[in-house]
Parts: C-alpha cells; structure tokens; sequence
C-alpha cells in the first residue's frame, strides 16, 4: 500500500472510529473487547483497496460486526465461568449522548442487560438494524443470511427486546432527579426516602467479578435491597463517598472508599421510581471511569 493509500485508509477510519466502537461495544458489553475488535478491524482494513469500496461506512462496520461475532463466541466462555452477576463495562460518556434519547436508550446497562438475553446474531442484527439503521442487505452481508432471514431475525430480536425493556424512554433529567433522591436518601441513612424512591419490585445486581465483594445473585424487592445497601455501608471502613456523573449515557454515581474509586452505580428508572441498581465493583471493569475521560459515541 502506498503512503497515500494508506494515509487516506488512515482517515476514512478515524472518521468512523467512535462508530465502529459504539457497535463492538453494543454486541459485546466490554469496552476493553470493542478495543481489541476495533485493532482487528484496522489490521485487515489496511489490507483493503480502499478505492474499490462504494460504501466504506458499511464495509467498516461489516469487519467490525464479524469480528464482534468471533469475540461474541469466546466471551462467552469466559461469562459461564464468571463469579456472579455479569454486567455491561460502564463507560464515561459525553452529555451529548444523553441528548440523542434513542443512542442513550441503546447503551443504557438496562438494554445492555436485555441484549445479552439474545443470540450473537439475533444481538448483531438488532444493534446494526435499531440504533444504526443499517439497511438488511448490508446486515445480511455482515452475518451471512439473507435479507428476508435477517429480516426475520429482526423482528424476533425487536419482539423480545420489546418485552423487556422499560415502557417509555426516561428522559436524563427524570433518571437523574430519581438518583438524586435515592443519593440524598442514602447519606443520611433515610429509610423511607429509600422506599420512596425505590419501587417495590426493584432488582439490585452488584459485579464484583471475584474480586471485590459483590451479592452473587440478584437481589429483588425494596426491602432486602435496602438491608444490603444499609447493611454493606455500616461494614465500610473509611470514607465512602458519591459523585454523580454520566455513564452509558444516562445519569449515574461515581463511589469512592477514601478518595479511590469503589464502583459505578448505574439505575432504571420507570414512571419516576427506581426499578434497577446496577452496580459494577468489579476493578477490571472501572478502567475507563478511572480514566475520567468522557467518550462520544457517534
């Protein structure tokens, strides 16, 4: 490949770089796996006669899709064996993602957990079809199926996704006048602010990986939720504090033990209560909040 070519294969992929990440991290929940897909993708576009591709959007987000594909497979393995509840990587994101409700929506830990109850191709078609519209022929090009088969593995991905996500999309404003509540409630030991602002069938799920403390199970109902969180918090030594900030494009709490990052808290939020807690400990994941460095998506 020439200088030229090289440097113009150079552009056209920086230029679609945040897309092609937000797509790997979509099928794959990891940051760090949309990272190593994003390298994968690069090392077989610079082998590509960029001058002979009509649509080079497609064709980069094609790589990327088969690539997540591959990925998809071996991570799995490493969820069976994973100790406890599995949950997306949190990533620091820009304000303006929260403004694009739909892009929000999508990166959200709440949809993010209802993508993993898909197959790898089911959740391919569904990431590439609903938050980027991509045609079906360019999908059926990126999962080796037809049209009229992607098309109907989209409406069965839409139709259980459907199912399990919330109502209506929650604007940032709301999620975040719910997290302030449930902040406020939570450090000045406020019992009945936690049952306001929680709902009554609230899911709690902490990933500690195996290596920091974490429930190995889901913990369901307002009531027990509270006794774990009151409960953990009396067991703290040190300072714990919480900042809000802006994960996966949607209002979230940043915890601190003496100043060093504990967690992210991340929530769901319908009709103005908390339904979910999702709450990531585990350190391999908290990278990229460490970072501090925001990302935008698109």
């Amino acid at each position: 490949m020439s200088d030229h070519a090289s440097d113009t294969a150079t552009e056209i992929f920086v230029a679609h770089r945040n897309l092609l990440f937000t797509v790997a991290y979509e099928m794959l929940g990891s940051a760090a796996d949309a990272e190593d897909v994003l390298q994968e993708t690069w090392l077989r576009w610079v082998k590509v006669d960029v001058e002979q591709v009509r649509d080079q959007r497609a064709y980069l987000v094609r790589i990327t899709t088969r690539q997540s594909l591959n990925r998809l497979r071996t991570m799995k393995r490493r969820k069976e064996a994973y100790v406890g509840p599995w949950l997306p990587e949190p990533l620091l994101t820009a304000p303006d993602v929260a403004e694009d409700l739909e892009l929000a929506e999508s990166v959200s830990m709440a949809i993010m957990l209802v993508l993993e109850t898909l197959s790898p191709t089911e959740r391919a078609v569904f990431v590439l079809r609903e938050a980027f519209d991509v045609s079906y022929d360019d999908i059926a090009a990126a999962v080796d199926k037809s049209p009229a088969a992607v098309r109907q593995i989209a409406h069965r991905a839409r139709r259980h996704v459907d199912a399990r996500r919330p109502r209506t999309v929650v604007s940032a404003s709301r999620t975040r006048a719910a997290l302030e509540s449930f902040q406020r409630a939570l450090e000045t030991s406020d019992l009945q602010g936690l049952l306001d602002v929680l709902a009554p069938e609230v899911v709690l799920m902490s990933d500690g990986g195996g290596l920091k403390q974490a429930a190995r199970r889901p913990i369901i109902g307002a009531d027990k939720v509270i006794r774990f969180i009151v409960g953990g918090a009396g067991k703290v030594e040190g300072a714990l504090t919480s900042d809000p900030t802006m994960v996966n494009g949607n209002p979230a709490l940043v915890l601190r033990l003496d100043g060093e990052i504990d967690g992210v808290m991340a929530v769901r939020v319908e009709d103005g209560r908390i339904t979910g807690l999702y709450y990531v400990r585990n350190p391999e994941k908290l990278t990229r909040v460490a970072s501090e460095t925001p990302l935008t998506l698109r």
